[in-house]
């Protein structure tokens, strides 16, 4: 059988998780296997644990992972010297992004997450709800530096939210529009609404 190739920016591991996020995305995490994976890959079951200890481990590091690439772009959002609207309007973009460059992993992160075992799982819920937290209160400025009307800052953020991970159904049925109409219609959609 063949050995594990890395890709030209990544690791072993790197190709392993991705081909395992695919493979999770498909099937769903329980009814994957090691052995599935391993022949998704090409190589014999026993050489994945050269490189990841478990099923469980994959699963964590396409969560954290995902966790931690949202995470960080919020971060330097916050640092940014712009409006409310102008930080929503580089989240929203950064979640169409993230949807379309990765989806396997990003599915799996939204789906499969259940699957976490402690403490993991409740550190990952944690992650997701600071990061909500963070998105709603850059909403709350928006509302109080009067860029963005009166609205309710929780249910805008889960507006947004559930809109992007709208981009699951597209994903699937690749429509005659591409990304970069995807990404400035739903920016403009979910920011400026429809009327005129």
């Amino acid at each position: 059988m063949a050995k594990i190739k890395a890709s030209r920016n990544g690791t072993k591991k790197d190709a392993i998780t991705k081909k395992a996020a695919a493979l999770f995305r498909k099937k769903g995490f329980v009814a994957s296997s090691m052995r599935e994976l391993a022949e998704n890959i090409g190589v014999e079951a026993s050489s994945l644990y050269n490189h990841i200890g478990s099923k469980s481990e994959i699963l964590q590091t396409i969560c954290f992972k995902v966790a931690n690439d949202f995470n960080l772009h919020i971060d330097e959002v916050e640092k940014l010297q712009e409006d409310s609207l102008a930080k929503l309007e580089n989240l929203v973009r950064f979640h169409v992004h993230m949807m379309v460059d990765l989806f396997d992993e990003v599915y799996v992160a939204n789906h499969e997450w259940k699957q976490l075992k402690e403490p993991y799982l409740s550190n990952f819920l944690n992650q997701r709800k600071i990061y909500e937290a963070r998105m709603i209160q850059i909403v709350k400025d928006g509302v109080d530096e009067g860029t963005l009307k009166p609205i309710q800052p929780h249910i805008a953020v889960l507006t947004i939210l559930s809109a992007v991970r709208g981009i699951e159904y597209w994903q699937r049925h690749k429509k005659e529009y591409g990304i970069s109409e995807l990404e400035n219609d739903m920016t403009e959609q979910l920011l400026h609404g429809l009327t005129k």
